[in-house]
């Protein structure tokens, strides 16, 4: 089942949270309205969230919404007090995430407790990090078949994130159902891009590689929003974005075509896996000759002569990115050195 999740990014006030709820409602499909009470922020003196009270207005929107509600939880505490007020659904930060201490914690304290619970990534592209999260809210909640357990990709803090507030480093998320298909993933747009203006592209990324539901942040006066104002849009622009994106099909196709495609595809990467094997049959006889000689393993000019003509070839005209080509090669020639050092060992 597709998650539509909206919401602000903090509630602010009773007024706030209903006018948004009612809003939101008001478009349909929503499986939950998130919103966050408890606010973990970089440094102090900022608004940290209105604690407590915030839950009781979230009461207030169930009753008058129907809605569903989704709030984060760092603490066992904070457990305790969303379970009183009827919260229907708990998420995990990726701060809390990081910490192997606070995830165990928190699913002790959800022992046998019948309850989804959302887990975001972790701020640093450690998938390991993330699956152990999974697993210990897995082994603590009441579920059927892991159920009750959704991740969230919300984006990984690199060097570089380019345009993005965090890169979307879509790697990570896909090993992830490799490893748990039948784990519901959601995307985070709001996080990943920062800025309302990128939001549209990245949903329709993430709904092309066939992730589970999104998780987008709402506001009625975005630009006057207490926390992450610059992404989150409005109840009518989360209307027309839901129109505007392209849903494509979830289920596995058995197109005659795209199967017969398939097939050349697995050829062609038997045939690359055979040529990386015979690159490295010859990075092996070079390194004999460095043995022979005593001549240093790493030659730089060589790699950056390499690189270089490597990405010429490419031309500006294919589809291939010219940084896919340099990662590549990076870790052909990573592999190579990696080989050619062993063989200078014996």
């Amino acid at each position: 089942m597709f998650q539509l999740i909206a919401g602000p990014c903090a509630a602010e006030s009773k007024e706030q949270l209903l006018t948004i709820a009612k809003q939101v409602s008001s478009i349909g499909g929503i499986s939950y309205f998130r919103c966050g009470i408890w606010k973990p922020r970089t440094r102090p003196n900022l608004f940290e969230g209105v604690g407590e009270k915030g839950l009781s207005w979230l009461k207030e929107v169930k009753e008058e919404t129907l809605l569903k509600t989704l709030v984060e939880v760092a603490t066992p505490l904070h457990v305790e007090k969303a379970l009183s007020f009827g919260v229907d659904a708990l998420w995990i930060g990726a701060r809390t995430t990081t910490s192997p201490f606070y995830t165990e914690e928190i699913a002790r304290s959800l022992k046998g407790v019948d309850i989804p619970v959302f887990i975001k990534n972790p701020l640093n592209p450690d998938i390991k990090l993330w699956i152990g999260a999974i697993e210990r809210f897995n082994n603590s909640i009441k579920n059927d078949n892991s159920k009750n357990i959704f991740a969230i990709h919300r984006g990984f803090s690199l060097a570089d994130n380019g345009k993005y507030r965090q890169s979307p480093y879509w790697k990570i998320p896909i090993e992830l159902k490799r490893i748990f298909p039948y784990l519901p993933i959601i995307c985070d747009p709001s996080h990943i891009c920062g800025n309302r203006e990128y939001i549209k592209e990245v949903c329709q990324s993430a709904l092309n590689i066939g992730m589970d539901g999104l998780m987008i942040e709402v506001h009625n006066n975005p630009e006057k929003a207490l926390t992450d104002s610059k992404q989150q849009i409005t109840p009518l622009q989360l209307k027309n974005l839901i129109e505007e994106l392209i849903f494509v099909k979830q289920q596995s196709l058995q197109n005659s075509s795209i199967l017969s495609l398939r097939k050349e595809i697995d050829d062609m990467d038997f045939q690359i896996m055979d040529i990386l094997k015979r690159r490295m049959d010859i990075s092996l006889s070079i390194a004999k000759i460095k043995k022979e000689e005593n001549i240093s393993i790493l030659q730089v000019d060589r790699f950056s002569n390499m690189l270089k003509t490597r990405l010429e070839f490419l031309g500006e005209s294919s589809p291939i990115s010219s940084e896919f080509i340099k990662d590549l090669f990076e870790l052909i020639h990573q592999e190579s050195i990696r080989i050619q050092n062993e063989k200078m060992k014996e």
